[in-house]
C-alpha cells in the first residue's frame, strides 16, 4: 500500500498553513515529518485523517482518493485525547467500538497491548491515577488497538523514561515489520533517525527538504574523517606533519580527531598512510551531519 499527498494546500484566514504538500510513504516504512512548531505538521496529520477537508490536493491510497471507511487509522496525538477520570479497561473498549471492533475482540485486543506495555494491573485504575509515562502507553494501546493500517504517532516518546523509550521502540519497530505505514512527527531527532528512511521538513507551509535521510546525509561534503583515538595528540602531530599536503586543518576534542583534507578523493590516501603507522585508533568514520544539525539549517 502506498499513502501519497499531492498539492495539499489549506489556509485558515489569511493564514496559508500549507502551500503544496506531497509526499510519498510505502506499507513497512516510515516517514518522519519534521519542523517547528507551527509549520503545519498537524495541519497536515489531520487533513490525511479526514479531520477536516484540505482547500486542493489529494490525499491518494495506491494512486486512488483515500477511503477512510476501506482502512483503519491509528493516531497517538502529542496531547492525550483519553478520558482522564474514566476507567483505563472500559475506555479502551469504548474507543476500539467506534472504530468498528465488537465488544469481544475489542477487550481482547486491549488485553493483549496492555501485556506487552506491561501495562495490565492497571486495567480498573483510573487513567489520572497513572505516571504520564504510563499515561502515554495507555494512550498507545488506544492507537494500536484496532490494528490499524496507517498508524500516526505525534511525539510518541514524550514522558517515557528510557525502559519505557526501549519497550515503545520495540512496538514501533514490530509495526514497520508487519507493513504498516507510520507517519512519525517528533522534535527528538534521535527516533526519527532510528526509524525513518524517509524524510520531510517542513518550514512555513513547504516542504524544504524530503526524501531519502541516507541519501540526503550523503549528498553533504565527505572531505572530513573522524578519528577516535586515546592518541590524538601523537595523530595530529603525524597529519599535521607528514600529511599536510592533503590535510587543511585538524582539531582535537576529548580523544576525537577532526581531520579535513583539501578534497574528498584524497579519503584513500589519506587511510592508506594511516594504516602504515600503529596507532591505538578505535574509530575511524566519514563525518555525516546529524539530522538534528540538518533541520537546524533547512529552518533557521
Amino acid at each position: 500500500m502506498i499513502l501519497q499527498t499531492t498539492g495539499i494546500t489549506k489556509s485558515f484566514g489569511d493564514n496559508n498553513v500549507l502551500k503544496g504538500i506531497s509526499l510519498q510513504v510505502e506499507s513497512g516504512s516510515a516517514l518522519g515529518i519534521l519542523g517547528r512548531n507551527g509549520a503545519g505538521k498537524t495541519t497536515l496529520i489531520r487533513i490525511i485523517m479526514g479531520v477536516f477537508p484540505q482547500d486542493s490536493g489529494e490525499v491518494l491510497i495506491d494512486g486512488k482518493t483515500i477511503n477512510r471507511n476501506d482502512l483503519k487509522i491509528g493516531y497517538l496525538p502529542e496531547e492525550r485525547g483519553l478520558y482522564a477520570k474514566k476507567i483505563i479497561l472500559d475506555q479502551l473498549i469504548y474507543f476500539a467500538q467506534l472504530k468498528g471492533m465488537n465488544i469481544s475482540d475489542a477487550k481482547k485486543s486491549a488485553m493483549h497491548w496492555l501485556e506487552r506495555l506491561e501495562m495490565q494491573q492497571y486495567v480498573k485504575r483510573r487513567l489520572d491515577t497513572l505516571s504520564k509515562g504510563n499515561q502515554q502507553k495507555i494512550q498507545l494501546v488506544a492507537t494500536l488497538i484496532s490494528n490499524p493500517d496507517i498508524i500516526i504517532l505525534d511525539e510518541p516518546f514524550s514522558g517515557l523514561d528510557p525502559v519505557n523509550a526501549f519497550l515503545l521502540k520495540d512496538v514501533v519497530k514490530e509495526q514497520i515489520s508487519a507493513g504498516k505505514i507510520v507517519l512519525f512527527s517528533s522534535h527528538q531527532m534521535n527516533y526519527i533517525e532510528e526509524f525513518c528512511d524517509d524524510i520531510a521538513i517542513l518550514n512555513s507551509g513547504n516542504i524544504v527538504l524530503g526524501g531519502s535521510l541516507k541519501s540526503i546525509k550523503r549528498s553533504y561534503d565527505r572531505s572530513r574523517i573522524i578519528i577516535s583515538t586515546i592518541e590524538a595528540d601523537k595523530l595530529k602531530a603525524f597529519t599535521d606533519n607528514e600529511l599536510k599536503d592533503i590535510v587543511l586543518s585538524t582539531q582535537i576534542d576529548d580523544n576525537i580527531l577532526d581531520v579535513k583534507m583539501s578534497s574528498e578523493s584524497e579519503k584513500t590516501q589519506f587511510l592508506e598512510k594511516l594504516s602504515a603507522k600503529k596507532f591505538d585508533i578505535d574509530e575511524i568514520k566519514v563525518y555525516e551531519p546529524t539530522l538534528n544539525e540538518i533541520f537546524m539549517e533547512y529552518t533557521k
